[in-house]
């Protein structure tokens, strides 16, 4: 039986080929979901998917694309918004 902490099903179960043929079982935590656009909720390109201790330890530079609403809002997205700023104006 697993350890009483592997056994919820938030554990991701990997079956590891050991050097002597054994198949055992390693736990380890789930993937957290894509991070999502705040417009239209297409999953973000350039943002990394991993926890929240794992993103503290990481530069700023690595934690969302370098340009206007990089990490909140998707390309297509950003660019209407820029449009509609500009028609404003």
């Amino acid at each position: 039986m697993p350890a009483p902490r592997h056994r919820s099903r938030t554990m991701r179960r990997v079956f590891k080929k050991t050097p002597g043929g054994k198949t055992v079982l390693h736990y380890s935590k789930r993937k957290p979901s894509k991070p999502q656009c705040g417009g239209c909720g297409k999953p973000l390109q350039g943002v990394p998917r991993k926890r929240v201790t794992e993103m503290q330890n990481l530069p700023k530079t690595a934690k969302r694309p370098d340009r206007p609403y990089g990490g909140i809002l998707c390309t297509e997205c950003t660019r209407a918004l820029m449009i509609e700023k500009a028609r404003q104006q």
